[in-house]
């Protein structure tokens, strides 16, 4: 296969380069079947990328001669889900969002405080619990013409909370989402109210993992997503 993908300016992460849930849901969307996405550097915005297909099932993204992000086939997720969290505590949870209104996070289309077009997944942490949540009504332009929510949108939303689920009950630092796989079970439709959920898994060093699901308003599991993210060096 020879092909470009362009990741559209609108779907920031950092100011000016991709959302990681975003940008490895594409690129995991040209590997048949399950696929771990690797992201090597950070993703330009409306710039072709050229993809590369090995024999193996391995996609690769390129800028020139840059990697940007690599899709392997792999396992299925298999991450154990906590307790549902209930809308209404999703909602509470909200009110304890760490975003902030500046700073290199602040104009993300997942999470941006600074944007008044986010999807405005503000996960904060759950009274009691070690984990983060929000709850999330996904915008009609987010799906597809049956009302599914696109598999690279419900990839970005699995990914911004597990920055804050990574950092429980520490200081945020600047870290990046450098591995990131994701099982979708069931459409997440358009137009109904869900909860998005974060938890830590374990740290090393700069290393941070941490889960995270879309969940039905019912508390049905409807995604599941396991992250890495990496601190970035001082």
């Amino acid at each position: 296969m020879s092909a470009t993908v362009t990741i559209p300016s609108r779907f920031n992460g950092p100011l000016d380069s991709g959302n990681g849930g975003y940008c490895s849901g594409v690129v995991a969307s040209l590997v048949e079947g399950p696929a771990v996405v690797s992201l090597r550097s950070p993703v330009p915005l409306d710039r072709p990328l050229d993809v590369v297909a090995e024999d193996d099932g391995t996609v690769r993204a390129l800028d020139d001669e840059t990697l940007v992000a690599e899709a392997k086939p792999a396992a299925a997720v298999d991450l154990g889900v906590p307790a549902a969290v209930a809308p209404a505590a999703a909602q509470a949870a909200m009110e304890r969002y760490r975003g902030l209104q500046d700073g290199p996070f602040c104009r993300c289309f997942v999470c941006g405080l600074a944007r008044d077009d986010s999807l405005g997944v503000f996960a904060g942490q759950v009274e009691g619990r070690d984990m983060v949540a929000s709850t999330w009504t996904p915008p009609a332009w987010a799906a597809d013409d049956r009302g599914a929510v696109r598999p690279e949108v419900v990839w970005s939303v699995l990914d911004c909370p597990t920055y804050f689920a990574a950092h429980l009950g520490e200081e945020l630092s600047l870290s990046f989402l450098v591995r990131f796989a994701v099982r979708i079970d069931a459409p997440v439709v358009a137009g109904r109210e869900h909860v998005v959920i974060a938890w830590p898994v374990e740290a090393e060093g700069r290393k941070r993992r941490a889960g995270s699901a879309v969940l039905s308003a019912e508390g049905e599991t409807l995604a599941v997503a396991d992250a890495l993210l990496v601190e970035a060096r001082a």
